[in-house]
């Protein structure tokens, strides 16, 4: 029993002063726009051709079916899946303003065992979802590039994995015509690599530093959606929305499994909590604010989309440029290409911005090792867990295939997302007279469709999802039984057991 020994709320909210506490700048127009610079990027930018489209292999196996113009149904229904995960949320977050996310507010409602499996679920939906982003990044640059007439060789552009997936002839030819190393084709994403890195560095300067750049990004990245809209607009051709589902509901389920990715950083809001002026307040306002905004923005550009071209030419790394060059629109997709860059650069910040921060929570309770928790002494940013997360994503953004990612970037981000919803129907039973700043209407419907949900959509993933994920889970499960039960400050009775005092960064 004692592997579901619950942190008492009381210990998860950080004291003010604390010698190793972070610093609480950001107010709720801040998490707003981090909102809205975590969801609107990869999703939007690139996975929502895959899901229009569908993938097929090489050999010709239907890996997923593509939703085809039925594809805003495929974000309605994801919307709606979010609104329920979000209304939990907003009131643990409001409850437990800490860093963490779902790990702290897991830990505090279904005990240590599970706040792990989060914590490492949560991984893959920053950590690992970070080299999707940075490889579509790699993709709308190389795009933009063009537009000047400069053509990066393609074997510095296209990672190894990417390349063997590829359903392109061209791309699928990089084997054969890349250099050899050890009698392997040289293939990375330098790109994706580079952009990571610089990410890390502004990341290293402090959190008010970061939401100033995020702001400027999200107000451009927004600019450049409403010129792709009323451009686009003006040269829908409605034939292209017959047939409008021409997979059926199994095409929107599937679509959604994928295009899930879209939503998943409304829940970096929460990794901030701990950084958030009147955390009670603000952290609801931008949860639920930032998705109903962004949810609104994916099913316009999404009939834009699917009117523009036939669904099948959505395919691709840069979609929504794509439609508007075959639409003859070739300056409005160059500018919808600088756009995306400046946009999935945002979301390669907060993403890069929230994993440090769930290692930071995981390693001061003990769980991971303690000189993981440091913090600088002037920017009060976990300095470690950043500068490690930095390189463990540029490395392996050299190499990864993003459809790959997603995959399992969504499934990590769902099976997250349903333990956040049991959690809070299981501490309004457990502790039902704590005081709640924010509550969840209609608590049992809430949670419980909540959860189903999530559960149903990570249905809809292929098999080999499904397979790496328990892989992942049982890496996870092998590192808490021989490190983090034997080092945990829960387990061993320890409170505010001391860590490393903050330091400057090694210059």
């Amino acid at each position: 029993m004692q592997l579901f020994r619950r942190k008492p709320i009381a210990e998860l909210i950080t004291e003010e002063g604390h010698p190793n506490s972070l610093k609480r700048e950001l107010g709720a127009g801040d998490l707003i726009m981090l909102a809205i610079g975590a969801v609107i990027g990869a999703g939007i930018f690139s996975s929502i051709g895959t899901a229009a489209a569908g993938e097929i292999l090489p050999n010709g196996v239907v890996v997923r079916y593509g939703a085809g113009p039925a594809l805003v149904i495929s974000f309605l229904l994801l919307g709606a899946v979010c609104g329920l995960a979000a209304l939990c949320y907003a009131e643990l977050a409001s409850m437990i303003p800490q860093a963490g996310s779902a790990y702290a507010y897991s830990y505090a409602t279904l005990g240590e065992l599970v706040a792990w499996i989060i914590g490492w679920d949560l991984i893959l939906e920053y950590a690992v979802g970070n080299v999707a982003v940075a490889v579509a990044w790699s993709g709308y640059f190389n795009s933009l590039l063009s537009g000047f007439g400069i053509h990066l060789p393609g074997y510095l552009t296209h990672g190894y994995r990417a390349v063997l997936k590829s359903s392109d002839p061209e791309v699928q030819a990089l084997m054969q015509s890349a250099p050899r190393f050890l009698g392997m084709p040289f293939l990375v994403n330098l790109p994706a690599f580079f952009i990571v890195a610089a990410v890390t560095w502004l990341l290293m300067l402090g959190v008010r530093e970061s939401a100033r750049a995020n702001n400027i990004m999200v107000v451009i990245k927004l600019l450049v959606l409403l010129l792709f809209v009323i451009v686009g607009s003006m040269h829908v051709n409605m034939d292209n929305f017959t047939p409008f589902a021409p997979n059926g509901w199994r095409g929107i389920h599937q679509g959604a499994a994928i295009v899930f990715f879209a939503y998943i950083g409304f829940d970096a809001i929460s990794t901030a909590a701990e950084e958030t002026k009147d955390p009670q307040r603000n952290l609801p306002i931008g949860i639920l604010g930032g998705l109903a905004i962004c949810t609104a923005i994916y099913v316009i550009v999404g009939l834009v989309a699917t009117g523009l071209v036939p669904y099948q030419q959505l395919k691709g790394a840069d979609p929504l440029a794509q439609a508007l060059d075959v639409a003859g629109l070739k300056t409005a997709g160059w500018i919808v290409s600088a756009g995306a860059v400046v946009s999935l650069t945002a979301v390669l910040l907060v993403f890069q911005y929230g994993q440090p921060r769930i290692f930071y929570a995981m390693a001061r309770d003990g769980l991971l090792p303690r000189w993981a928790a440091k913090v600088s002494g002037k920017a009060r940013v976990p300095y470690v867990t950043t500068l490690l997360t930095g390189a463990a994503v540029a490395t392996g953004a050299l190499f990864a295939d993003e459809n790959e990612i997603y995959d399992l970037t969504n499934i990590g981000t769902l099976s997250a997302f349903a333990i956040v919803c049991i959690g809070v129907l299981v501490l309004r039973i457990t502790d039902p007279d704590r005081p709640r700043p924010f509550r969840v209407p209609f608590v049992w419907p809430v949670t419980l469709i909540g959860a189903g949900a999530c559960i149903y959509v990570m249905y809809g993933l292929p098999g080999h999802a499904w397979e790496r994920f328990a892989i992942w889970l049982a890496i996870g499960l092998a590192i808490y039984f021989l490190y983090g039960i034997r080092h945990s400050t829960l387990q061993h009775g320890e409170r505010g057991a001391p860590v490393p005092p903050p330091l400057d960064p090694p210059h």
